[in-house]
């Protein structure tokens, strides 16, 4: 059984990139060419949808740890937030000067069950994959849908290299990325679950379990990752902002930049998760946060979009060790009875930090200009890389002094 749903998270994995692939990666400049959005808008595209999952965060963890069965829930709450691209088709025919709040207001409420689905989904796989397959098998699944969402990207870039500024393609590849959202739904739902035992029906009515926060491994999980997050998504908007009203991209170039990125991505994976696997997640990740760094400073030196083609590529190189350890490391620091908690706990502090930090970013961008905003921000993604190396430390004092323990 583990084996079939090991091939049917794939088949899922790669509908959902294609979902994503089709909407949620054109937003900004969908916002910024046809709705004509603000920099503070554009800002709130990376902003509004932590916010919607910090607040239903706790709600949907309450609900999904009192289910015996999980998967009917997640499945449903995935039909729920891609139902919603649907609106996005009719944002066009709103009075111009409410188009872009429309569109932030309904990207907010795809994370109403967004949020769930999420959650859920985590703690659906969690169960489904052995520990010790949990590195090989998210490093094969992360380098295919890589693959399926270069190759996505590489055929909308090509399509529609000629209609930036046609409301009519955008509304296109929302109604698709609607009918892949339905492919998702079913692939989600062939999985096979495991019934829960309904022995611990008191456990299951606590919403919350604070003897989380005891263990250590996952208390300086939680500092590292939230610093490092902080620092990573202050930039995002900036990005976006600084490749379509600076650099001009067109969507056939935020197409390539893309592909770029994930090119390497999928070449890289492997290399992540045998350094991972021959020194520890953590250690790794002292290297991630520390290639991330140099993103924003080198992006800034130049508007030629071939160069930035060349940042974006040297960014996928990290960006791929990002998405395997830091998920990897959440599940190896996370108390296996207590597991939902800890997921929970740290979505909750994940999504105040990702509402956050892009406002800081587009702050900084009011207040300082791009060049010295994206300056500070590589500075700030280096001292994240520092606390990696302070948690990495102390688990090998940890580990001398009380013998071996997995890091």
């Amino acid at each position: 059984m583990r084996a079939y749903n090991e091939k049917i998270s794939i088949y899922h994995g790669m509908v959902s990139t294609i979902a994503a692939n089709l909407a949620s990666n054109f937003f900004p400049i969908f916002a910024i060419s046809i709705l004509g959005a603000t920099n503070y808008q554009v800002g709130l595209i990376s902003s509004l949808p932590p916010l919607i999952a910090l607040i239903m965060t706790i709600p949907a963890a309450i609900l999904l740890n009192r289910l015996d069965e999980q998967k009917k829930t997640v499945a449903m709450s995935v039909l729920g937030a891609r139902a919603l691209f649907i609106l996005l088709v009719g944002v066009i025919f709103i009075p111009a000067p409410y188009q872009a709040w429309a569109f932030l207001m309904i990207i907010a409420l795809m994370n109403v069950p967004g949020t769930i689905s999420n959650i859920g989904w985590q703690t659906l796989i969690s169960g489904m994959i052995r520990d010790e397959r949990r590195g090989a098998f998210f490093s094969d699944r992360n380098r295919l849908l890589t693959i399926v969402g270069m190759v996505t990207t590489l055929i909308i870039g090509v399509v529609m290299k000629k209609q930036t500024d046609n409301a009519a393609a955008y509304q296109g590849l929302f109604f698709l990325a609607f009918i892949f959202g339905l492919i998702e739904v079913y692939f989600l739902m062939k999985h096979k679950e495991t019934v829960q035992s309904k022995l611990n029906n008191e456990k299951k009515k606590a919403s919350m379990d604070w003897s989380i926060f005891k263990d250590q491994g996952y208390k300086w999980f939680l500092i590292t990752a939230l610093c490092f997050n902080f620092s990573w998504q202050m930039a995002w908007g900036l990005f976006n902002i600084y490749n379509v009203r600076y650099a001009h991209a067109t969507i056939l170039w935020i197409s390539i930049f893309s592909v770029g990125s994930q090119l390497v991505q999928i070449f890289s994976f492997p290399l992540w998760k045998k350094w991972a696997e021959q020194k520890s997640n953590t250690l790794m990740l002292v290297w991630v946060a520390a290639g991330m760094a140099t993103a924003p400073f080198l992006t800034v030196l130049s508007t030629n979009l071939i160069y930035l083609t060349f940042v974006q590529m040297t960014s996928g190189f990290f960006v791929s060790g990002t998405m395997l350890l830091l998920f990897n490391l959440l599940l190896e620091q996370s108390p296996k009875e207590k597991r939902t908690y800890c997921i929970t706990t740290y979505n909750v502090l994940l999504s105040f930090v990702a509402f956050m930090a892009p406002q800081i970013g587009i702050w900084l961008l009011e207040t300082t200009g791009m060049q010295k905003s994206m300056g500070m921000i590589s500075i700030f993604r280096f001292m994240s890389s520092l606390v990696f190396l302070l948690m990495y430390i102390k688990f090998m004092k940890s580990k001398k002094g009380l013998g071996k323990i997995q890091i």
